[in-house]
């Protein structure tokens, strides 16, 4: 199996990973001024246990960090659960 390919598409407010061109799974947000919102995290059930969930999570939050304008708000918990299984994206969370 492929790489996964993260991206994301801000066109339809997700970021998304393919496996073999084909859509893995995303992430769903909603923006507001300050906050990134991650509402929901869906991976394909045949992609399930190839770290397509991981890559969008890490990908995604290293997108935030990078552009640095908003803090987030993780009410999906499986970006909620990543971000306490890795503490060094912590500082990304609104309070």
């Amino acid at each position: 199996m492929a790489d996964v390919e993260t991206s994301h598409n801000p066109a339809e407010h997700r970021y998304e990973a393919h496996l073999d061109g084909e859509l893995a799974g995303f992430a769903a947000y909603d923006l507001t001024d300050r906050v990134i919102v991650f509402t929901h995290t869906e991976v394909e059930p045949k992609f399930e246990g190839h770290g397509v969930g991981s890559a969008l999570a890490r990908f995604a939050l290293d997108d935030v960090r990078a552009t640095g304008t908003r803090r987030v708000l993780a009410l999906c918990p499986f970006i909620k659960g990543w971000i306490e299984k890795h503490p060094e994206y912590e500082d990304l969370l609104h309070r």
